[in-house]
């Protein structure tokens, strides 16, 4: 999907996260302007909202964003920020192998008819916000969700209402905060560490000790 710069003319490229849950097909998209690690763990927070719960288990793409190391044999390694996003609310982040699509079967079918109900449907707009691309988007979802199916009763949304979300978990009281780490800095005898060319007080007690900063 494309954005417009109104200065510039210049045409941006926006990139589809979509998330789904497995039994009512209940989804969810939002375009971002980049595939790093802030906008990725962001739309899984709006993806949590917009759903107004979380489950036990996310499936999610085999991504360099979220994952360090994920061998055929042994644990996955998930990258800090997203290990803490889990923890966070408290789910297992549990990516698919190499190359197999069919461990999110339900996210893959609904990207496929998002590519009708959502880029085909809007194709012939012109948008020149990200935010206004994401209002578009975001009734298409809506409308997508509402649509009764054809061969089953009911409606994305009719079954994630009454069947889904009750079994689902209650989201946190706050919602996950993005964040950085740097590592190894020393406490100087001041009380104060340097970071950025500012300075930090700490507690007295790490005085000429190591810390990391959140």
């Amino acid at each position: 999907m494309k954005i417009i710069n109104d200065e510039t003319a210049e045409v941006y490229t926006a990139y589809l996260f979509v998330g789904t849950l497995p039994y009512s097909q209940y989804s969810y998209a939002e375009a971002t302007l980049s595939m790093d690690q802030d906008d990725w763990l962001l739309c899984h927070v709006n993806m949590f909202n917009y759903f107004g719960a979380t489950t036990v288990r996310l499936v999610s793409d085999n991504l360099k964003t979220g994952v360090i190391k994920h061998p055929k044999m042994g644990e996955i390694v998930l990258n800090e920020a997203y290990e803490s996003l889990g923890e966070h609310y408290g789910m297992a982040i549990m990516p698919t192998g190499v190359k197999k699509p069919k461990h999110k079967a339900s996210v893959e079918g609904t990207v496929g008819k998002f590519a009708t109900a959502i880029i085909a449907k809007l194709r012939h707009q012109e948008f020149h916000s990200l935010y206004e691309l994401n209002k578009a988007i975001l009734k298409a979802v809506d409308a997508f969700n509402a649509e009764p199916f054809q061969k089953r009763d009911g409606s994305r949304k009719e079954i994630f209402e009454s069947m889904e979300k009750p079994s689902m978990k209650p989201l946190p009281a706050k919602p996950f905060e993005l964040s950085s780490w740097s590592y190894s800095h020393k406490v100087g005898y001041n009380s104060h560490i340097v970071f950025q060319k500012n300075f930090y007080s700490a507690p007295f007690q790490y005085i000429s000790k190591m810390v990391d900063i959140k």
